[in-house]
């Protein structure tokens, strides 16, 4: 069998969240969808040296909140930040008149951001660097700060090739079929002469839960609890 589930949607409700969270009724829900990838498309197109890593759209009632997930929050920004009022009434317009509300939430570690890491690999692939060196500095990177683990896949006509063909990397502990494990996942495309090649990133991030768990006191052998190995542990007295 082949490994064709989406990493994301794989884990939805269990360690990963939608990137579009609202309700609306059978009549409307057509028409939100539509608007919530026009507005994907817009930002795509808009923020190509943004470095977005994800979009995320909240609705309630008549209101629409975007939050841009990057790590160069002054580009987006613009001078005097008229860059948010263009793309602000641009979204209002496509949400048909709705008050739209754009948050901007910076990545402290791009190199731990799979989807930084993708565009990044694929932004050399565009300048004709070699893949391999591409994708092997990509992975020292995210390894010297801090991941688990992680992966890179390369697919297509890589160095000009007649023969389309797919290359892999790999370093580290990346678990694919463990939900527990934050797993993050990143995609993007390199337009190349040759032909789009696709970058899959798999980055292993360090459970913050389990690291800052205070430490079990290991228990003694040799008996049930409340008793050592000698036999049940006295009380001192109070003479």
């Amino acid at each position: 069998m082949g490994q064709k589930v989406h990493p994301i949607g794989f884990r939805l409700a269990v360690s990963k969240d939608w990137q579009s969270r609202w309700y609306a009724p059978q009549n409307d829900y057509a028409d939100q969808l539509h608007a919530d990838l026009k507005v994907r498309r817009y930002l795509e197109s808009r923020l190509q040296k943004g470095a977005v890593s994800r979009v995320v759209i909240e609705r309630a009632w008549n209101s629409v909140r975007v939050t841009l997930h990057t790590s160069r929050p002054g580009l987006i920004i613009g001078k005097r930040g008229q860059e948010i009022e263009i793309m602000t009434a641009d979204i209002s317009r496509m949400c048909k008149g709705s008050q739209v509300k754009i948050d901007i939430h910076e990545i402290r570690q791009p190199e731990l951001d799979s989807a930084w890491v993708a565009a990044q690999v694929a932004t050399q692939l565009e300048r004709r660097v070699s893949f391999r060196r591409a994708m092997k500095r990509a992975i020292q990177t995210a390894m010297d700060f801090g991941a688990e683990g992680i992966r890179i896949r390369c697919a297509g006509r890589l160095g000009g090739a007649d023969i389309a063909r797919a290359e892999a990397y790999r370093e580290g502990k990346v678990p694919l079929q463990t939900l527990r494990t934050p797993i993050d996942y990143g995609f993007a495309e390199a337009e190349t002469t040759w032909g789009i090649i696709g970058v899959k990133v798999w980055i292993t991030k360090k459970d913050e839960a389990v690291a800052g768990e205070a430490p079990k006191r290991p228990r003694r052998e040799g008996g049930p609890r409340g008793q050592g190995p000698r036999g049940p542990r006295r009380e001192p007295s109070d003479a």
